[in-house]
């Protein structure tokens, strides 16, 4: 029996020949990441088992992202924390406000990870990576202490499902409203601790910005993680971002899925996950009459700069309903300085959005957006928990940028006009 991308993955850099599903193996890491939230007890557990250094100053990357530009002092001491422990180990990759980015659209923007990878974060969403064609899961940060010091982990190799991807998305569906589809068909515990791998022809028709806000809610369906067959997209990616070497792992033809789905794209309606799971999926066509209170366009989902120009494109020329916060949030500092040189930050301030530096912020219940009692969020973001955006009883309704935008301008939850 064949190996999967993923087992592929894992086996190389466990040395082995071969690897089978439910199968214990060390692994060596390519990168090991935390952010401001994570780190601080990585490092509490680094200095608790007495480790002096790690173990390749250049293959660890700490984001403060977070709560960044530091919310409060609780917030100030964690990036102090993280700040003091990045310059006593001469780490590399440390970003901090002004040069920062929300995680997981910075790291492949700097080429730090790269197809053919294998790389644990102490964030869920570790998994955004898999659109590069590397293994990325999320650890705790007991593991990321680990792996500073060590440079490997220990995994149990995932079993798959393999999502076959055909034909071409209409105008206004993009790959949040595939993912959530999927998420919605299977459940979010429908891929519990499996490979998520994408495959097929309709690949030739996401971007990668949709392949990667894809990989990145992998977490949403229990997936180990979300990982995208390599292609002339993906090559042409590596090559423009890193110099890192690129190493492809194909699936073997007889390799093992537990489940094959087909996905036609043509069929796929722009989508909105309702409260409180990415699972409460409808089209925008079942919506109904929901009048909303804030929209949030940007996360390590939507905060690229093919998003903000969806949204941009949408809001040109327009205001905001004067019952709505709308809140722009370029993912990084690179895709902010795109978007005020393409004029779309301009649109933004004029259509009365309030724009910020590059945050995690509302995502987590943060800063820059928190909701009120009862008051209902359209958002470009990944998770729908309860109180996930602030108080208890407010809603968050996840959705593509255009729903976004659109939802923004009309006050209540609606779709794009042609």
């Amino acid at each position: 029996m064949g190996m999967t991308m993923t087992q592929k993955i894992i086996a190389a850099h466990a040395g082995l020949d071969k690897v089978k599903a439910g199968q214990l193996v060390m692994a060596k890491t390519d990168l090991v990441l935390g952010n401001d939230i994570t780190s601080p007890v990585a490092i509490k557990n680094f200095e608790a088992a007495g480790f002096n250094d790690v173990f390749d100053k250049d293959k660890i990357a700490l984001v403060m992202d977070h709560f960044t530009p530091n919310k409060d002092i609780k917030a100030a001491e964690q990036c102090k924390q993280v700040r003091t422990f990045a310059k006593k180990h001469g780490i590399t990759h440390y970003y901090d406000v002004g040069c920062v980015g929300i995680e997981h659209a910075l790291l492949p923007e700097q080429g730090l990870v790269t197809t053919g990878d294998l790389i644990v974060g102490a964030d869920s969403h570790t998994c955004t990576y898999g659109a590069l064609g590397a293994f990325s899961t999320g650890v705790g940060s007991t593991d990321i202490a680990a792996a500073m010091k060590l440079g490997k982990l220990w995994f149990k190799v995932p079993s798959a499902i393999r999502f076959v991807l055909k034909g071409k998305p209409s105008k206004w569906v993009g790959g949040k409203d595939v993912i959530l589809h999927i998420i919605g068909l299977i459940g979010v515990d429908g891929a519990l601790y499996k490979s998520m791998e994408f495959t097929g022809e309709g690949l030739k028709h996401l971007t990668m910005e949709d392949r990667l806000c894809m990989a990145n809610m992998a977490i949403e369906a229990g997936g180990k993680n979300g990982i995208f067959e390599v292609d002339d997209l993906t090559m042409a990616f590596a090559k423009e971002h890193s110099t890192k070497p690129i190493t492809v792992y194909k699936a073997d033809d007889d390799a093992a899925y537990d489940r094959t789905i087909e996905i036609d794209l043509a069929a796929v309606k722009p989508t909105v996950a309702f409260p409180h799971l990415p699972e409460n999926t409808r089209t925008i066509d079942q919506v109904g009459d929901i009048p909303i209170d804030q929209v949030v366009i940007g996360s390590c989902t939507n905060g690229r700069i093919e998003d903000l120009r969806v949204a941009a494109n949408l809001l040109k020329g327009k205001t905001v309903h004067p019952d709505v916060r709308c809140v722009v949030i370029p993912a990084t500092q690179m895709i902010y300085l795109q978007a005020m040189e393409e004029g779309l930050l301009k649109i933004f301030v004029d259509a009365h959005c309030a724009v910020s530096t590059p945050t995690c912020g509302p995502c987590l219940g943060g800063h820059m957006g928190i909701l009120a009692a009862g008051e209902r969020c359209v958002s470009t973001t990944n998770r729908n928990f309860v109180g996930r955006m602030g108080h208890v009883d407010s809603e968050v309704y996840l959705a593509s940028p255009a729903i976004a935008a659109a939802s923004a301008l009309a006050g209540k939850i609606a779709g794009p006009k042609d």
